[in-house]
């Protein structure tokens, strides 16, 4: 049975069941444990393989024996790949085209065409209408997000002539190209952007803001030379790190927040992320004693989001969940510090400490261990302002650049489903 697609198109484009002209092929895995199967000359496609727009290469290659011996086969050059089954179809349908014959596996499907077809309008057309797949696909009940194949097959699509679907295909890979292009530019700029912000905060805790201050080896390798007038001290010796209470609470649709490290971020605490909630007395509780998160303290993450500092400058009340510490001072500036620990000079240590580890993790005597920069506090205010101004700035760079990604993106899309499904005269716009 046909399954319509509420798709508009024009009247004269014929609508064409994907059965009709397409043949659909899955694949599979072969045994790993069989080292004759892999690294041989055959791509495997996985949905990790189906980043770009045509497949050629792939992390995993099989060999002539794998393909006999396996559910797994080779379909040919130009045929249509679609992923079915992965978490990345809550939001997205990756497709791709076989530039040369590859091998499936079971989480790819391929579309090998029956008649003459370009396979690239065909892509187009499904991007250019994802959500809509997306929901009429979507396989119900399903563990992982997957696509139902036989609603693939069963759904009838516009197919123009041949040539005009050529035509669409050619004008959108020219103007596709070009708005990736710029797209790729932005995103290059927001990576060069994060390795500078990186390089001026790691200069200013390493070395201070003036420039001309004498300079002594700190003994620590990854620190290097630091002022003169400067200590290299453990944690422990000038803050107090504070365990959490090792217990899970009774959660509740309503009460007082609890930030685990799902929700230790390095950066400023953003309370908007909680969603665990507990009552009154598993409050108390939690925050007896010198266990209660104030004003200016650092929630410190020793696993998940191991060795991010999240600084607190909210005064609402909040509970310390599992596998985080505080960290707390009266005399040194905690912003400051959470800066320092959100830098290489601390997070190298964290993961020197967790090298071998299967599970990564770290405990609370080696928090206490870890060795920190300790300027005069005049110069851990100035640093923290300096690194603050330097966050604000490239904060609002950063949003400005995402912005004008998101605006392409969404150009790109509406330009596809505008060539896909008719409205654009293909002629005029070349």
């Amino acid at each position: 049975m046909s399954l319509l697609l509420p798709i508009e198109a024009p009247k004269h484009w014929q609508r064409r069941r994907i059965q009709a002209v397409f043949h659909m092929y899955g694949g599979g895995t072969p045994a790993k444990e069989n080292l004759k199967f892999w690294g041989g000359e055959i791509p495997w496609v996985s949905p990790k393989d189906m980043k770009t727009s045509f497949v050629s290469s792939t992390e995993d290659t099989i060999t002539e024996q794998a393909v006999a011996s396996s559910a797994t086969r080779i379909v040919p050059a130009g045929c249509l790949l679609i992923v079915v089954r992965s978490g990345i179809l809550k939001h997205s349908i990756p497709t791709a085209i076989a530039s040369k014959a590859v091998s499936l596996n079971q989480d790819i499907k391929a579309l090998v065409p029956i008649e003459p077809v370009d396979t690239r309008y065909v892509r187009y057309m499904l991007t250019g209408h994802e959500k809509l797949l997306l929901t009429v696909w979507r396989s119900l009940g399903a563990t992982v997000e997957s696509l139902d194949s036989e609603r693939i097959k069963q759904s009838t699509i516009p197919l123009p002539s041949l040539s005009t679907q050529k035509a669409i295909a050619d004008y959108l890979d020219d103007k596709t190209a070009a708005i990736d292009a710029l797209i790729e530019k932005k995103r290059k700029l927001l990576d060069l952007l994060a390795e500078e912000r990186t390089a001026l905060i790691n200069q200013a805790v390493t070395k201070g803001l003036d420039p001309t201050v004498p300079m002594k080896d700190s003994g620590i390798p990854w620190m290097g030379e630091i002022p003169a007038h400067w200590e290299v001290v453990q944690l422990k010796r000038k803050w107090s790190i504070i365990d959490c209470k090792h217990r899970t609470p009774e959660y509740l649709s309503e009460g007082f927040k609890v930030v685990s490290t799902t929700e230790v971020k390095p950066g400023r605490i953003d309370l908007s992320l909680v969603s665990r909630l507990i009552g009154k007395d598993d409050f108390n509780d939690m925050t007896e004693g010198s266990r209660k998160p104030q004003f200016g303290d650092i929630v410190y993450s020793r696993n998940a989001s191991l060795g991010a500092a999240a600084y607190i400058d909210t005064e609402e009340p909040f509970a310390m969940g599992q596998d985080v510490v505080l960290i707390t001072s009266k005399r040194q500036n905690q912003l400051y510090l959470s800066q320092l620990l959100n830098s290489p000079i601390c997070t190298t240590q964290v993961n020197l400490a967790c090298v071998g580890a299967t599970f990564k993790r770290i405990n609370v005597g080696q928090i206490r261990k870890t060795n920190v920069c300790l300027p005069p506090r005049e110069e851990q205010d100035s640093i923290a302002n300096y690194i603050d101004n330097i966050d604000f700035r490239f904060t609002s760079m950063r949003e400005i650049l995402e912005r004008q990604i998101g605006r392409l993106q969404e150009y790109r899309q509406a330009l596809i489903t505008a060539a896909v499904t008719g409205q654009l005269d293909i002629e005029a716009a070349a």
